[in-house]
């Protein structure tokens, strides 16, 4: 990957806050992935420790923790604490904002036909990152995965126009903007298909009511 490449994809995360509003029934659901994701080979997760959301124990931000911990066991990711293949980090932005994404076909496709980049990558066999700005409104939900190996992001989704009410209303918006997030983030780990253990009970995370698995598209 070309150095210029990888700061494009990294400036995801720094993003330039304005305002708006919209209601989260108009969710725009969109994501970026990198073309050094070992996507073939990660297995197991944690949770990056952060500020806001990410740092707090209030129900809100246990509310996303315990939406990504049952899609992640939905797709064959164990919780791990110590040395894990992902951290998860997420966030939640208010006012519009312009976000730097890219044109890239659907990840399963890329997963399917091609192996992760690296700097042993012969250059005229580089994927090229074509950019799109695009203005997202008043309530954007950020969910980032870090390859712990590399320290990069490898995966980028977002919901935005989420609006967050008070109370149990805001919590379900939040488990369903997760669910759509992960939608476009529809990769099953090899040994899934293998009778991996899902329920988490050997990690120390606790368990949450499984939700109905998106149809499997494994990469081969």
């Amino acid at each position: 990957m070309k150095p210029i490449a990888t700061l494009a994809f990294g400036g995801l995360l720094s993003l330039g806050l304005l305002s708006g509003c919209l209601t989260s029934r108009e969710a725009r659901i969109e994501s970026s992935y990198s073309y050094r994701g070992r996507f073939r080979h990660y297995r197991t997760y944690g949770f990056l420790n952060g500020t806001g959301l990410t740092a707090d124990s209030t129900r809100l931000s246990e509310t996303l923790r315990d939406a990504v911990r049952q899609r992640m066991r939905i797709q064959g990711y164990k919780y791990s604490r110590k040395n894990p293949d992902l951290m998860v980090s997420f966030k939640l932005f208010e006012g519009d904002m312009r976000f730097p994404g890219f044109q890239q076909e659907d990840i399963t496709y890329w997963v399917k036909r091609n192996e992760a980049e690296d700097d042993e990558t012969p250059e005229d066999q580089r994927h090229t990152y074509l950019p799109k700005r695009m203005l997202l409104l008043d309530g954007t939900l950020m969910v980032t995965l870090i390859d712990t190996h590399s320290d990069n992001a490898i995966w980028n989704g977002y919901a935005s126009g989420v609006v967050v009410p008070e109370g149990v209303r805001g919590e379900y918006v939040l488990v369903r903007s997760v669910r759509s997030i992960f939608d476009r983030y529809r990769i099953f780990t090899e040994n899934y298909f293998q009778g991996a253990n899902l329920d988490g009970a050997s990690t120390g995370e606790p368990s949450a009511t499984p939700d109905t698995a998106p149809t499997p598209e494994t990469p081969r």
